[in-house]
């Protein structure tokens, strides 16, 4: 059951906020409901929903006129502001009623024509419907319950029985000019109802008060759970948490997957760079149910639950059984290539229905059913990923509520073809170059301190889904809340006999793979190597040494996996070129992992992988502390900003330096072999 969460004590704090105008106190109350509807899973996923008001504003000439304020293309309902709802003038909108027909690119000119801020966000493409309905405020849902609704084949007579005479049934048209027409109509055929049931696609509820409006929403979606539960017998298939931990061979069969979704989308767009997709993997028990029914690859068949989530997991998954891919790669490869063949027949099919010419999309598979796993959704990025296996888990339930209540029947390919290629759904991914890293998965050790964040930071800006490794978890913590949402991390000592395996494993079973191992973490130790304890230096060698070969070791094994090559950069120091008095303990460690980069360039070159470092020097860290800058700047006799800027340049160098030298690296796509000194002059530890 979907709970009413409306705090009026919100609400007014919303109001209060917006000021005295009364018209702007109604648009902060709807974005107040459009939070609310927008929070809860069940009720809206993304893309899923739209909502709008009807207010009075005065016009430059000091008239009063109605204005609509609809949902801007954009913004997300769960976090909605006000002016997430631009507004526009209601006239011009209900005059275009008059019309027999208004193509696409008139309709969206005519709203853009009518909107009060010329420079505000586009109008949601179903503005229309919106203005011709007469109500004050208007929910637009895709609740899930309401989506195994719609797709019954006797959805009309379920429709009564649940509600009565309390909402109309809209039969499915594609969004725009004519499904306002339509809708607009039946509702004033039937003007005492609450809200549209629209056929294969969602609901709207309506009321001259915000409360009430939101509270249809849920009153409608909770009596066709009530009625779902009570037909099929059963208690919902609810997300629940992805329990990637769970999936013992995620780790493995990921990576595996990834690669050969990567090659098949890079000799699609003939970019042999092209990323792979991040992956997000959902394996809670709702998912391990569903695998479990046995009409599972009928229902992979089927289609979407609403033709809105076609653009970001197209109309079915590749579902990939566990006899293929016992099978190994060779058959989940052939599958691959059967989904891709398939779809480029369907775009074939159906693009000659169009006069102009159709771009086929990326034919490659942006969800997965896998059994034994879980659904893996694909995108672009971990936050695309992560919205296609959302969707993924809705249409799970709402396949599985429909069938076992008379059938899940969803639009055929032509109605889904004709919204994935329809140009304002499109218009919903954004256009424009990506950041130069997106798609790219980055592990980092040490990802806490000051360069590990600065480089996370660095890359994560570039586009990159990062992982972090630290030995502290407050400090994880606070370093992945200084990143934002969609990265990750793992709380370790890397010098555990496991850990390598742990982080990199996990890493895998989060974003689907690896692309760019970061081996950062390090610490140093001092004293003169003639009376170094020796258990001193064994600690350094396995922090700054052994660490640092047992990460290359696993991400050359998920790289060899993936089969499409991957990237290894070391924080290396001058101390291996140019040693410091007393610092043996560190140095010692530091050379070997410069040579062990060397070795790693020449070994791993054939297949793909390139492997480069950084030599900084000089940077405020954990390793190179306040404490320890004023020793080191009194045992030279100098102040301790002279001691951090003793270079060519005369600049102290900080970390934020060095994250640029690891992203030039990162992006330097012919070099390997190379160590790149960030250290602003230093000719004692210049490498040639």
């Amino acid at each position: 059951m979907v709970a009413n969460i409306w705090n009026e004590a919100e609400a007014a704090e919303g109001v209060a906020a917006a000021g005295p105008n009364a018209a702007d106190q109604a648009v902060a109350l709807e974005a107040y409901a459009s939070r609310l509807i927008g929070s809860v899973p069940e009720l809206v996923q993304h893309g899923g929903g739209n909502t709008s008001c009807k207010v009075t504003r005065p016009d430059l000439f000091g008239r009063d006129r109605a204005v609509l304020h609809v949902k801007g293309s954009g913004f997300d309902l769960g976090r909605m502001v006000p002016r997430g709802l631009p507004g526009l003038w209601l006239e011009p909108l209900l005059e275009l009623r008059a019309l027999d027909t208004l193509s696409d690119e008139a309709m969206v000119n005519a709203q853009r024509a009518a909107m009060l801020d010329a420079s505000g966000p586009t109008p949601s493409v179903e503005t229309l419907l919106h203005a011709f309905l007469p109500h004050r405020f208007i929910n637009h849902t895709h609740a899930t319950a309401m989506l195994a609704l719609v797709n019954l084949p006797d959805a009309e007579d379920a429709a009564r029985e649940v509600f009565g005479d309390r909402l109309a049934v809209v039969p499915f048209v594609m969004p725009g000019f004519a499904l306002a027409k339509l809708a607009a109509g039946i509702y004033e055929a039937n003007p005492a109802v609450e809200g549209l049931l629209l056929l294969n696609h969602g609901h709207f509820a309506f009321a001259d008060d915000a409360w009430e409006a939101y509270e249809r929403v849920i009153e409608h979606t909770n009596l066709a759970e009530d009625w779902l539960q009570m037909k099929s017998g059963r208690a919902p298939l609810r997300p629940a948490a992805p329990d990637r931990d769970k999936a013992e061979n995620a780790a493995d069969l990921l990576p595996l997957l990834r690669g050969i979704i990567g090659s098949s989308r890079a000799g699609f767009t003939g970019n042999e760079d092209m990323p792979m997709p991040v992956a997000d993997l959902r394996a809670g028990e709702n998912v391990q149910a569903f695998f479990r029914r046995p009409d599972v690859a009928a229902l992979a068949t089927r289609g979407v639950a609403t033709p809105d989530h076609v653009i970001r997991i197209k109309n079915t998954p590749l579902h990939l059984t566990r006899d293929t891919l016992a099978a190994g790669r060779p058959a989940i490869a052939a599958a691959v290539d059967d989904y891709t063949n398939r779809y480029r027949a369907y775009f074939t099919d159906n693009a000659a229905r169009f006069p102009d010419a159709k771009t086929m999309l990326n034919p490659t598979p942006d969800l997965l059913w896998v059994e034994g796993l879980g659904i893996v959704g694909l995108g672009a990025n971990a936050a695309a990923a992560a919205i296609a296996a959302d969707l993924a888990e809705q249409n799970l339930r709402a396949m599985a509520d429909g069938e076992d209540c008379g059938g899940f029947r969803p639009l055929g390919e032509r109605e889904v073809f004709d919204m994935e290629y329809w140009s304002l759904e499109q218009a919903k991914l954004g256009k424009g170059t990506p950041p130069p890293m997106t798609g790219r998965i980055v592990l980092i050790t040490g990802g806490a301190g000051a360069i590990g964040l600065a480089t996370a930071r660095a890359f994560a800006e570039a586009g990159a889904a990062i992982f972090l490794v630290d030995r502290q978890q407050d400090a994880l913590v606070h370093a992945l809340e200084r990143l934002g949402k969609g990265h990750d991390g793992l709380a370790l000592d890397i010098t555990a006999p496991d850990a390598a395996e742990r982080a990199v494993n996990a890493c895998a079973a989060r974003f689907g793979g690896l692309d760019i191992l970061i081996s950062n973490a390090g610490a140093a130790w001092s004293g003169d190597m003639a009376t170094l304890d020796k258990g001193v230096l064994r600690e350094s060698f396995e922090l700054n040494f052994f660490a640092h070969n047992a990460f290359a070791q696993e991400a050359a094994r998920v790289f060899e996996r993936q089969g499409r090559g991957g990237q290894m950069l070391f924080n290396l120091s001058k101390q291996a070129v140019n040693p410091g008095r007393s610092f043996g303990a560190y140095g010692l460690p530091k050379a070997a992992t410069l040579f062990l980069t060397r070795q790693l360039a020449l070994e791993l070159g054939p297949k793909g992988v390139r492997v480069n470092g950084v030599n900084a020097d000089r940077i405020r860290s954990g390793l190179l502390d306040d404490a320890f800058i004023a020793e080191r700047a009194r045992a030279r006799g100098v102040d301790e900003a002279s001691y951090m800027a003793g270079n060519l340049l005369g600049r102290e160098v900080e970390a934020h330096h060095v994250a640029a030298a690891f992203l030039a690296l990162a992006q330097a796509e012919r070099t390997t072999g190379h160590v790149m000194t960030v250290d602003g002059g230093n000719i004692e530890a210049a490498l040639r």
